[in-house]
């Protein structure tokens, strides 16, 4: 366990959604598990002109509304002490030359400084500028760091504006580019099932794996956030963000460590190495859709164009789906299929890998039914597992086999889990990049899907639906290599044959 310096963490947006159901959360399931170094302090800076008392009245809510089994009171004492608040309202040209004074003459504040961006990303440009004229980025006597959020940009150009405007007051080891999905559990094992297991490592490569599948379905729409994915979609919000870095784990070197710029490194090499998607051949690696009305969980739904704040002749995608080739040594000619959807059948993100027949079938005249490839299939949401499908003999008389599947679940019932954001903040005050993102990964993620978001610009009469609590739009055959590839939609055997569209 490493030890973490004293530091100020302070939170721009610290009354908004992401700073009251993740990172006070978080903060305090680390003070409950004593991970918080003792001179650790919370700076919550929002528009409000909350007084401390009444920022900390405000965070007792946030807590009790999270945790229905109570809070525990000896860790809200010392939660409450580190505790502390500064107005930033609109208009107030001073407020960031008083949060300087403040940050300067509490002694309570270490010189160390987090600012976590917990606000929209179209406002981390001005406040970064507006730290920045006031000093308050320079490492003189401690050092600094910046936390911002996804989506990095809608496109590769707005993405390099975007970076254009960090660098004018940050280095890039300063930046911390959070992707929450890398610091689940069973995302973070991808690296140990890969790099800690010499079982599979002969195996991993196009001789013997027929394609991968990487997909992250909700049941939930868009939740009142119109605003936000009328100018995302599916594309931008989920893959070439969270699936991409899955693809990138899932397929990478080994690295020569396990530090992060030697991890990141090989993600890089990855991405890079991704076939460029020209514009005449979009139809053939891409798909998309929107929902429309369905029963999800035995009750009814609207579609997405009823929603409210979504325009009514909107084209924007709830679906995507796609077929992407990593052109090197390793993984040429193996189709890596990626696809996300809102209100599906389930909750579900899994990697499923599955491997080739066997060159000759010795027991094609024994089958009862057509013979089951190999699986292997690592759960990430909502349960970790990780299992692995083969073929057993059936008891009995005769040479007949069936599927079972090899449960290595690894979560124990007695251990405790912890969400994403836990480790991801324990990480930016240790100072670890690992599960961050760097800036020419962010790039060719965004060039991977680049010309697929120009194509579907450019197409407006029409998007395919598909009805909530269904597994997506008809047609997503045509993005497969072959007749007998579909869509992986459940991690148990009895599910491995159902068919997508």
């Amino acid at each position: 366990m490493k030890t973490i310096e004293p530091c100020v963490l302070v939170i721009f947006g610290a009354s908004g959604n992401l700073s009251r159901h993740k990172l006070i959360p978080a903060l305090f399931r680390l003070e409950v598990a004593r991970r918080l170094p003792e001179k650790m302090t919370i700076l919550g800076c929002s528009l409000e002109l909350w007084s401390k008392d009444e920022w900390i009245t405000e965070v007792s809510n946030m807590l009790e509304s999270k945790f229905s089994d109570g809070v525990d009171e000896q860790a809200f004492e010392r939660f409450r002490a580190r505790l502390h608040y500064h107005p930033n309202p609109p208009g107030d040209g001073d407020a960031y030359l008083k949060l300087r004074n403040v940050l300067a003459e509490n002694p309570d504040f270490s010189p160390n400084i987090v600012f976590y961006m917990a606000v929209r990303p179209s406002e981390f440009p001005a406040i970064i500028d507006r730290l920045g004229v006031m000093g308050l980025l320079k490492q003189q006597n401690g050092w600094c760091r910046v936390v911002i959020e996804k989506p990095f940009g809608y496109d590769l150009l707005s993405a390099q504006t975007l970076q254009k405007s960090l660098y004018r007051h940050l280095n890039e080891p300063q930046i911390y580019r959070i992707d929450h999905y890398l610091g689940k559990g069973t995302v973070q094992n991808v690296i140990v099932f890969r790099f800690a297991n010499i079982l599979l490592e002969p195996l991993w490569n196009n001789h013997y794996i027929d394609h991968v599948q990487i997909t992250h379905s909700e049941t939930l729409g868009i939740d009142r956030r119109a605003d936000y994915y009328e100018g995302a979609g599916a594309l931008r919000d989920m893959i070439q963000s969270h699936l991409m870095q899955l693809l990138a784990l899932v397929a990478m070197e080994p690295p020569v460590t396990l530090s992060a710029e030697h991890l990141r490194d090989e993600k890089v090499k990855v991405l890079k190495a991704i076939r460029p998607i020209t514009q005449n051949s979009v139809h053939a690696h891409a798909f998309r859709g929107q929902y429309t009305s369905g029963t999800i969980n035995g009750k009814p739904v609207q579609g997405y164009l009823d929603e409210p704040g979504v325009a009514p002749d909107s084209i924007t995608e709830t679906y995507a789906a796609l077929k992407l080739f990593i052109d090197n040594w390793r993984w040429a000619g193996v189709p890596f299929y990626l696809r996300t959807g809102k209100r599906m059948a389930e909750n579900s993100s899994a990697i499923c890998i599955r491997f080739k027949k066997p060159p000759q079938d010795l027991l094609r005249h024994t089958h009862r039914e057509s013979p089951h490839p190999n699986w292997i299939m690592l759960g990430i949401q909502p349960n970790d597992s990780l299992k692995m499908e083969i073929q057993v003999k059936v008891p009995g008389l005769d040479l007949t086999t069936r599927t079972i599947s090899l449960d290595a679940t690894y979560h124990k019932g007695s251990e405790e889990d912890y969400d994403a954001y836990e480790g991801l903040l324990l990480d930016v005050m240790q100072g670890d990049h690992s599960l961050f993102l760097r800036i020419d990964e962010v790039e060719w993620a965004w060039r991977a899907v680049d010309p697929i978001i120009k194509v579907w610009a450019m197409e407006r009469d029409f998007i395919n639906g598909y009805q909530a609590g269904s597994w997506g739009p008809r047609g997503t055959y045509r993005l497969f290599d072959s007749d007998d590839q579909f869509w992986r939609h459940s991690l148990d055997p009895e599910g491995a044959d159902l068919q997508a569209y």
